[in-house]
């Protein structure tokens, strides 16, 4: 599957959702949308990303731009966290990778001289068509979501 490239469209996906149910890029149509993906619920640096994206939910909306989380565990992880979080987004559980191959974000990483494949946290911003207009990989949490805010209120 190729790569995504800055301002090609993305293909739609659909992925099981917090609370029951699937969601779909095709129902974003016309809204921006920031996608970040992250590693683990219930780790630290997930939990602080969420947080922040979660603390800032409301300027996103008010710029126009909706919020979803991505990352490999189920569901029931997810509601898990959202609801300890009380996270206003949905979390959509990539347990089989296909979304999170589409954005390239699985990545060799180490942890104690044991390399293993996981999800590199990223973020992306779509606009309203679907199309990728920016994205930030290796992220590092403090500020992150502050400055895809300033993207989306740009868009």
């Amino acid at each position: 599957m190729p790569t995504l490239k800055i301002g090609s469209k993305v293909p739609n996906f659909s992925l099981p959702m917090t609370g029951g149910g699937t969601w779909s890029l095709k129902d974003n149509a016309g809204k921006n949308l920031v996608i970040y993906f992250y590693p683990k619920d219930m780790t630290s640096g997930c939990t602080r990303e969420s947080q922040d994206f979660r603390d800032l939910a409301a300027k996103f909306s008010k710029a126009g731009t909706r919020i979803i989380g991505i990352s490999r565990d189920s569901v029931a992880s997810h509601d898990k966290f959202a609801a300890k979080e009380s996270l206003p987004f949905p979390l959509l559980a990539d347990t089989d990778e296909k979304v999170c191959r589409l954005f390239d974000v699985i990545k060799q990483k180490s942890m104690y001289g044991r390399k293993y494949l996981g999800v590199e946290r990223s973020t992306f911003l779509l606009d309203g068509n679907g199309r990728l207009v920016q994205e930030w990989r290796k992220v590092k949490v403090p500020g992150h979501a502050e400055e895809v805010l300033e993207a989306a209120q740009r868009q």
